[in-house]
């Protein structure tokens, strides 16, 4: 008896020693500093297209990944809207298992390359992270080790492609290439359909290329995720428009049982004030795409356009900032942003708005133009503002700008871009009546399984939401799969 009592106290004497080492090593763990990426210098990068961040090196990824304390309970998954095991891909990483931490990745996402540079993680996993909402400290750089872990396969020339299910020999189709129709094709060919995306432009990726410039979202990783899909038997179909190109009821005459319609938000806004069409004045949707995907900003293509020198980007958003930090490396002398609220205010991510003050992009917060003005030639030359001070809080819960009387004051301009949001594409919503569509000319769906009104359709992503982010758009990719795999099999 008296051995039996010694055993069990020298046992939970070790579990005691074991639980006190644990608790050692999440208090070394805590007291790390938060990784800083490396970035280009911006005297220099404000006249090219090279990326701006650098990415991490093992050592800083090993370093940071060991910050992770593997919670019992991880929140930083439930903050994900694809649902990334987060803590496993970072516990690989910590134990030098590069390719692992990237097949973790490609378990839910089918573009982690992406996601790990252009999500907003700062409100996603890592405010989720137990870092931020109990130690009040930096959270663990999720999105930095997700980007390290998929670059790592990506240069690696050994790319693992997900498993796929038994071919079912059943087809369906995307409507569009963007985050939301690339994550549901690729969920979809896991499960052994046979996808087939329909994109209307001329290259595949949505807003991933015409919207996102390089400096922050180079093309080649786009492609790289895109050549995966491909290998897993995805087929993707360009400059190919349904509702023009052909009907939906052609593609069910060609055996396509259901469809995801992601079509995005292209349908640029304005505000409707004096001058708005002059020459010279773009939404930032055009002047986007005409940079990014048409080569406006190269002489040798047959799609120029004159770089402004005194440049005014309207609105306070990541496009925005895109806009804007593109107008400083075709030239400009002057960028500025227009703002009506506050800097505090912007949506715009804190790392956009911070790499573009450095790269000396001006900022006039509390401005809101009132009327343009042209040259003989019809081409904007100057605008006229009006400052403006903060009210009580409206329906965003940011406080309402209010115009400030008798402030109203001129500013030279050569090139105005609108960028106060957009509308989604309505040519498919307007190409078939019985679509359910919101006041706002959004597609209507069950918020459970992206399920329209019409059975076999369903929808994700801009179209859905209005302008939203890329994760988010991939979310319901994601969802919308799922649930076309239950409606397909009579669920």
């Amino acid at each position: 008896m008296e051995d039996r009592k010694a055993y069990l106290k020298k046992e939970r004497e070790q579990e005691w020693r074991v639980e006190l080492r644990g608790k050692m090593k999440n208090r070394e763990r805590t007291e790390l500093d938060r990784v800083v990426m490396s970035e280009q210098d911006p005297g220099v990068r404000n006249r090219n297209f090279t990326e701006v961040n650098r990415g991490l090196t093992a050592e800083q990824a090993i370093t940071e990944a060991s910050r992770c304390l593997d919670c019992v309970n991880p929140t930083c998954i439930t903050g994900c809207p694809v649902e990334i095991n987060i803590p496993k891909f970072i516990k690989k990483i910590e134990a030098g298992e590069f390719m692992e931490a990237a097949k973790v990745l490609k378990e839910t996402n089918t573009l982690p390359a992406v996601c790990g540079r252009v999500c907003p993680q700062e409100v996603q996993c890592e405010q989720a992270c137990f870092y931020t909402q109990k130690l009040k400290k930096p959270a663990v750089a999720i999105g930095y080790l997700e980007r390290f872990a998929a670059d790592y396969e990506q240069q690696s020339g050994k790319i693992s492609v997900p498993e796929i299910l038994s071919r079912k020999g059943r087809r369906v189709a995307s409507i569009g290439s963007g985050p939301a129709g690339l994550a549901f094709a690729g969920d979809m060919a896991k499960m052994g359909y046979d996808v087939t995306v329909f994109e209307a432009l001329h290259e595949i990726g949505g807003v991933l290329k015409y919207g996102i410039p390089e400096f922050r979202l180079p093309n080649k990783i786009v492609d790289v995720e895109i050549d995966i899909l491909k290998k897993m038997g995805v087929k993707f179909v360009t400059n190919f428009v349904v509702g023009k190109t052909a009907t939906m009821k052609d593609l069910k005459q060609e055996g396509f049982e259901a469809f995801l319609v992601g079509s995005g938000a292209g349908l640029p806004n304005f505000m409707h004030i004096p001058g708005e069409n002059y020459i010279g004045i773009y939404s930032s949707n055009e002047y986007l795409t005409r940079v990014n995907l048409m080569h406006a900003a190269d002489p040798d293509y047959d799609t120029p356009m004159i770089s402004g020198k005194k440049v005014a980007v309207i609105g306070g958003g990541n496009t925005a900032m895109d806009s804007v930090r593109t107008s400083k490396r075709l030239g400009a002398d002057r960028s500025m942003i227009i703002y009506r609220r506050s800097i505090e205010e912007m949506p715009a991510r804190v790392e956009e708005i911070k790499h573009a003050r450095e790269e000396g992009i001006e900022f006039l917060n509390l401005h809101n133009p009132v009327e343009y003005f042209a040259d003989d030639r019809g081409r904007v030359n100057r605008m006229r503002v009006q400052k403006m001070e903060l009210g009580a809080p409206d329906a965003s819960g940011r406080r309402r700008p209010i115009p400030i009387e008798g402030s109203e004051y001129e500013i030279d301009v050569d090139m105005v871009v609108v960028s106060v949001g957009v509308s989604p594409n309505p040519l498919i919503p307007g190409s078939m009546k019985q679509l359910d569509v919101t006041k706002w000319g959004t597609i209507h769906v069950d918020p459970d399984t992206m399920q329209t009104s019409i059975p076999e359709m369903f929808a994700g992503g801009d179209i859905v939401r209005g302008g939203a982010t890329v994760i988010l758009a991939m979310g319901d990719g994601r969802k919308a799969a799922t649930a076309m795999d239950h409606y397909l099999n009579g669920n």
